[in-house]
């Protein structure tokens, strides 16, 4: 039944009624070898209206196990995420008049009276996707909005030369919106690029004065990059408490390699720690090792931010899941060595259990151990390149070992190490306002969508053109 919108009198009328839900396409009248578009659910875009219909495929490869749709309708995904994520789009002309496209797609196709991109706009807003999610049903992972739901939700409805005038409005606002999200596109990528930046300097002695160039400004002598390696070397091998004979690390093959700044050398990472990697209990979920007490570090916790360093983890360990895999001290250096995100160096301030999707470097000290974690960071994407023919993109200890860092003289390291920090800290704060000003944007976008719906936008519109008018005379 329509009720009426107190502040327009406009009546709010059951989707059902001013449009068809999952209306039927004469199949039967298409010609099995006609090339038609297909859209799956990667080709509509996530808020934002998009969707691409270039792809096609033979009509008898869709006539079965497909939605079927035409020019005009309005897609709307009906399965989460897709549907929280806002997978909406009215579809555009369509390759010889005919598309097909994921089962998990509701098409809604307007009557007469009614303008499909008002439709679009209303039932991509996140007010109506936030209460469709309520009423989604299905297991876990596979919830979806019934047809039911959504055929009885109701949709305010101007008359068509409003509804036409409001999306008008609305497009012309969400344009300048988008132009200031374009901007704050760019100042992210340009912050990106910077970090890089910073993070390249950092590693090959042009970020601060060299400790040589200091020592010599000074007269003084300095310990260079070569003596702190020799220094390092004796300490591991006069700690050594392993089985065995002490096996001395393989030094890095340097004939190829550029020429370093003065004061500096090339080391391996097998020189500078003790590289291992941890250890799952099995079998994996046995209540006698999981759920414990003690922190159980996965690549999960690692990879959740880009901050360096690991605070906090969900999951732990019992007493007895800790003798079966591998306990780390806090204030260790870990590098994921497992999955899409290998290669993320962080110090876990925390000691716990780290798993076998985790490598440690062991017996590194301030401040070379922060000095890694910037070397490290600038050989993520080369280390993701990496495979060694496993199923998924995985490093095992002596790949990470034979990494070959360049190494500055410790005094140089904490000057590195003070100014990367210092440049980074005014980088995430300027992040974070951008990051305010997305969601910013954002709450603007569904600002102009909730006043678009209640004939406040449209009133506005009039009232600045009237105005301006008026002014003019």
């Amino acid at each position: 039944m329509a009720t009426l919108v107190d502040n327009q009198g406009w009546p709010e009328i059951a989707i059902e009624e001013i449009a068809d839900v999952n209306p039927r396409v004469d199949k039967a009248s298409i010609p099995d070898d006609l090339p038609v578009s297909f859209v799956p659910m990667p080709a509509v875009g996530a808020a934002d209206g998009t969707i691409h219909v270039e792809e096609t495929r033979p009509a008898s490869k869709v006539k079965k196990g497909f939605t079927a749709f035409l020019e005009g309708d309005v897609l709307f995904a009906k399965i989460t995420p897709c549907m929280e994520n806002g997978k909406m789009a009215v579809v555009p002309a369509l390759v010889n008049g005919y598309g097909f496209g994921s089962t998990e797609f509701h098409v809604l196709r307007p009557k007469p009276g009614m303008d499909a991109k008002y439709l679009y706009y209303y039932v991509s807003s996140q007010s109506f996707r936030r209460e469709a999610e309520r009423h989604m049903t299905g297991a876990v992972g596979q919830r979806r909005v019934p047809t039911t739901y959504l055929k009885e939700c109701k949709i305010p409805v101007a008359p068509l030369d409003q509804q036409k005038r409001i999306v008008a409005e609305i497009e012309k606002q969400f344009s300048r919106l988008d132009e200031a999200v374009a901007n704050l596109k760019r100042v992210k990528a340009n912050l990106k690029r910077y970090k890089a930046a910073v993070l390249k300097a950092a590693v090959s002695g042009r970020l601060v004065e060299t400790e040589a160039e200091l020592a010599r400004r000074e007269g003084r002598s300095y310990e260079t990059g070569g003596q702190l390696l020799q220094r390092i070397l004796e300490t591991r091998r006069s700690q050594w408490k392993g089985k065995g004979k002490y096996k001395e690390p393989a030094a890095p093959d340097t004939t190829d390699l550029p020429e370093l700044p003065e004061g500096w050398v090339w080391a391996s990472l097998d020189e500078l720690s003790d590289v291992v990697r941890g250890g799952s209990p099995r079998p994996a979920g046995d209540p006698r090792y999981f759920g414990g007490p003690v922190p159980w570090i996965t690549v999960g916790p690692l990879t959740a931010d880009e901050s360096d360093y690991l605070h906090r983890v969900p999951e732990g360990l019992t007493f007895e899941g800790k003798e079966r895999s591998r306990y780390i001290e806090p204030d260790t250096l870990l590098l994921t060595n497992s999955g899409a995100t290998l290669g993320v160096p962080k110090i876990s301030l925390i000691g716990g259990c780290i798993n076998d999707g985790v490598a440690a470097l062991l017996g590194v000290g301030y401040p070379l151990k922060r000095y890694l974690v910037n070397f490290l960071r600038t050989k993520t994407m080369t280390l993701r390149r990496i495979n060694q023919g496993a199923a998924q993109p995985n490093l095992n200890t002596s790949i990470i070992k034979a990494m070959i860092v360049p190494l500055p003289p410790e005094a140089e390291q904490h000057q590195i190490v003070a100014e990367v920090d210092l440049r980074l800290s005014l980088l995430r704060e300027t992040e974070a306002q951008v990051d305010a000003n997305f969601r910013r944007a954002e709450r603007m976008r569904q600002s102009i969508l909730s006043r678009a719906f209640s004939g406040e936008l449209i009133n506005e519109s009039t009232f600045l053109y009237t105005t301006a008018a008026a002014s003019a005379i």
